[in-house]
């Protein structure tokens, strides 16, 4: 009523997320599901969705937030209604691992995983992107120059175009076996690329941020 009636322009952001991670933050926040009081949790949360599903076909804005932390989270979400300080397009570069599936916020996904793998070279192993000896490595590969050349030739068009449509936010995620090797040199050389260029950038690293390996 209050989106049909008031004429006001009112939008509707609906925040979903898979069974088992509400299951694992109920759990940990020892919160009982108010749906679920004399029910099996994963019941009351079924139930709950059933309830909502009118609801989240009518929302302007469905976030997902099964794998967003909550700063990631709090910037997505500024980014889908403008609520950036100082306003224009933020690029979020994220290196993730295949093994431990793509990030659902992903609007452009890179796979690294045809360059040369630190994994198997004994002394870069126990390192990641981040180090000077792994970004090296990583970029004696004779590929590696042309697919960082096809990534920027790609997106020095692009970004402008996504900033004069309003885009407030796009996310690049870069992968590869492990999200700690190949994956995190390329997204830590691509952010500073933005950098350069003049861009609001916001870089993580998936695996690391979190402990995976």
């Amino acid at each position: 009523r209050l989106m049909t009636e008031s004429g006001r322009d009112v939008q509707m952001l609906f925040l979903d997320c898979e069974d088992d991670v509400l299951c694992r933050r109920f759990t940990e926040t020892r919160r009982r599901h108010p749906m679920a009081t004399d029910r099996p949790l994963l019941d009351g949360i079924r139930h709950e969705r059933t309830l909502v599903s009118p609801l989240r076909s009518r929302a302007d804005v469905v976030i997902d937030t099964t794998s967003q932390p909550p700063a990631e989270f709090k910037r997505v979400l500024a980014g889908h209604f403008g609520l950036e300080s100082t306003g224009g397009l933020v690029v979020f570069v994220t290196s993730f691992a295949y093994r431990n599936g793509l990030p659902r916020e992903a609007d452009l996904v890179l796979d690294a995983r045809f360059l040369s793998n630190p994994h198997y070279v004994p002394e870069l192993k126990p390192l990641t992107g981040r180090d000077q000896e792994v970004a090296a490595y990583v970029a004696a590969d004779p590929a590696f120059g042309p697919f960082m050349d096809s990534i920027t030739g790609m997106l020095e068009p692009l970004l402008p175009r996504f900033a004069a449509e309003g885009k407030s936010y796009l996310t690049i995620a870069i992968g590869c076996t492990g999200g700690r090797h190949r994956s995190v040199a390329i997204a830590e050389r691509l952010a500073a690329w933005l950098k350069q260029c003049g861009g609001r950038v916001e870089l993580r690293h998936r695996e690391l941020d979190e402990g995976g390996s």
